[in-house]
């Protein structure tokens, strides 16, 4: 019998109350919310129960929402994998923008090592407890995390470019 959603949905709410909420299925996803502090105690539920068996770290990235209230505008997002049953899961944890931190994971499962490095470099997520959190592939000079909405998407300064060459007019040609 495959793992239908509402028992996923049934044992979260049991085990961790209001630390989980806000589920719904997206396309063929289900997605559900995790309060920041309870993010490493989920995922080490989700990972060995064993009916849940979300043994697979797929992906961990971060998304910077400008306009949302102080308290979330940054999210860090986990989609978890069951081989067993062929399901797939995404969490995600609302940052404050005044102090964008979350428990690292690589406790759970190493391939989060890399991919927290990554959310880091681009978004300025602190994943507190990570063994080595440095930039990945920005250098480690960059004082801005290129990913944030507030980091400008080109150079203002660049002559080596043409606008007619990425399908843009300028007004005085």
């Amino acid at each position: 019998m495959a793992l239908e959603t509402s028992v996923i949905q049934n044992k979260l709410i049991e085990k961790f109350g209001l630390q989980v909420s806000d589920f719904v299925q997206i396309h063929d996803i289900f997605t559900f919310e995790v309060t920041p502090d309870s993010i490493v105690e989920v995922m080490r539920y989700l990972k060995e129960d064993p009916t849940l068996r979300f043994n697979f770290l797929t992906d961990v990235c971060g998304i910077h929402y400008p306009d949302y209230e102080v308290n979330r505008q940054f999210a860090v997002v986990y989609h978890m994998h069951n081989w067993i049953d062929n399901v797939r899961i995404r969490i995600k944890c609302y940052l404050n923008a005044e102090n964008p931190e979350i428990d690292t994971v690589t406790d759970l499962f190493l391939s989060a090592n890399w991919q927290e490095r990554e959310t880091y470099d681009f978004y300025g997520i602190i994943f507190k407890g990570h063994p080595q959190l440095k930039r990945i592939l920005n250098m480690d000079e960059m004082t801005s995390f290129p990913l944030r909405k507030e980091f400008p998407l080109e150079d203002g300064g660049r002559t080596d470019k043409d606008d007619r060459f990425f399908g843009r007019t300028t007004q005085n040609r």
